[in-house]
């Protein structure tokens, strides 16, 4: 294991770029602060993180359907949400270069006084000034345009459709609406690497309860345990995670309480994923109940949340799985998240036999996992490639395998090897990575 400093910050940074996670956004033009783009590993790495949770939350429940709404609303929902009041930052702007920094961010305050500081220059700061994070857009082809916004947040797309998928669907209180989403935020101070971010996207539960006190406290309990699990099992570890509970002058305008789960990070206990207890601040705004169908009675439900940052989480789950053994980089990666499952190598590039043979068993694996080919260098070189990227498991062909049918399998993290008959090789593969068949 590594140690967490800002150091292995710059190595995750580093990783990203080089080998196809992430890359700053518009990168050609100077970039864009706050924006990043997903390469083709990273593009898998994230799909993963998200066909994972939809999996848990959705397709393994009977109490959640899904809901994938606008990124763009009327703007009247946010309005009635009381974003466009309420979602805002306090700001200080720094009366020597007027930079604006988030007043309730510490070690960014210090460390731009710092920066002063070398130059031996004192460092003043103006009052906190409320800044509404709500991202403007203008509609329409002719002036005056439409202004709307780019949503700040996603759960109001799925509180808007409450009653449409109540009425289209058979679902009954209590019951959870799923979406997965991008969302926007005009940060001021957005930073390390994804964390803060202009844009990103979430993941997100709204479980809707009746509306009573005992009901709500284990409803929340349930979540906030089943979302810590989750994270546990696919590979962070439990002693890098802890709940933060919100005071009363840190809860969102809509929260009665909540709940934060933090990793340890490079930079600091940070949060990725909330469990609030909206109440019924949002039907309520919107003006939404519901009938029960059994019983006639009608009422303005509560809602238990979990909202997680996809982004977050994948920066997380880069950082925990990221080790060193000796000269060998190694991510550490759950399978299941993986961008690739496998690679498939011929043990020698240019024996025209070898590599046939390669093929044709890549082109059959491919049809079942995201597989990687791969036959530049040295074997050996091969295999650290797959180690700094992930790969739970790399096949290589060899000339036993023209005679005897099977390969040579190398499991990433022990670096172990056995022979598996080629003939057996999926459900191998698949049996390791998933756990089923």
């Amino acid at each position: 294991m590594i140690k967490k400093t800002n150091n292995l910050m710059d190595k995750i940074v580093s990783l990203c770029k080089r080998r196809g996670f992430i890359f700053p956004g518009s990168e050609i033009y100077g970039g864009l602060t706050g924006f990043w783009d997903y390469g083709p590993l990273g593009v898998e790495f994230k799909r993963n993180i998200k066909n994972e949770w939809w999996k848990s939350v959705v397709q393994d429940r009977d109490d959640v359907v899904g809901c994938d709404a606008a990124i763009i609303m009327n703007p009247e929902v946010w309005k009635a949400s009381g974003h466009v009041d309420s979602l805002t930052d306090p700001l200080v702007e720094c009366k020597t270069c007027h930079i604006r920094i988030r007043a309730d961010q510490g070690d960014d305050i210090k460390d731009h006084e710092a920066g002063h500081a070398k130059k031996k220059e004192k460092v003043s700061w103006t009052e906190p000034k409320k800044f509404n994070l709500l991202t403007e857009v203008f509609l329409g082809a002719t002036e005056p345009k439409q202004k709307a916004y780019l949503r700040g947040e996603i759960t109001q797309g799925v509180i808007v459709n409450f009653s449409n998928t109540v009425s289209s669907s058979r679902v009954k209180i209590p019951f959870g609406i799923a979406q997965i989403g991008k969302a926007f935020r005009n940060e001021i101070t957005p930073g390390n690497f994804t964390f803060r971010s202009r844009e990103f996207e979430q993941m997100e539960l709204e479980y809707f309860i009746q509306p009573d006190e005992k009901e709500g406290e284990s409803v929340f309990k349930y979540w906030k345990e089943e979302r810590l699990r989750w994270y546990v099992s696919l590979g962070i570890r439990r002693e890098h995670l802890r709940f933060h509970e919100h005071t009363p002058a840190e809860r969102a305008h809509y929260a009665r309480f909540a709940e934060d789960i933090e990793y340890d990070s490079p930079f600091g206990w940070k949060e990725f994923e909330g469990i609030h207890h909206r109440g019924d601040w949002d039907l309520s705004r919107h003006k939404v109940s519901y009938k029960d169908p059994d019983t006639g009675k009608e009422y303005t439900p509560w809602i238990i949340e979990t909202s997680g940052g996809v982004d977050r989480a994948a920066l997380f789950f880069l950082i925990d799985a990221y080790s060193e053994d000796g000269d060998r980089m190694v991510l550490r990666l759950n399978p299941k998240l993986a961008p690739y499952k496998a690679a498939v190598f011929p043990l020698l590039a240019n024996k025209p036999e070898l590599v046939k043979s390669a093929r044709k068993i890549y082109e059959d694996l491919r049809k079942h996992l995201m597989v990687a080919w791969d036959d530049r260098g040295n074997i050996g070189k091969r295999y650290y490639s797959q180690d700094e990227i992930g790969t739970p498991y790399c096949i290589t062909v060899d000339f036993e395998s023209l005679e005897g049918n099977d390969v040579t399998v190398r499991d990433r993290d022990t670096a172990k090897q056995e022979r598996v008959k080629i003939a057996e090789l999926r459900e191998y593969i698949v049996k390791r990575v998933y756990g089923e068949q």
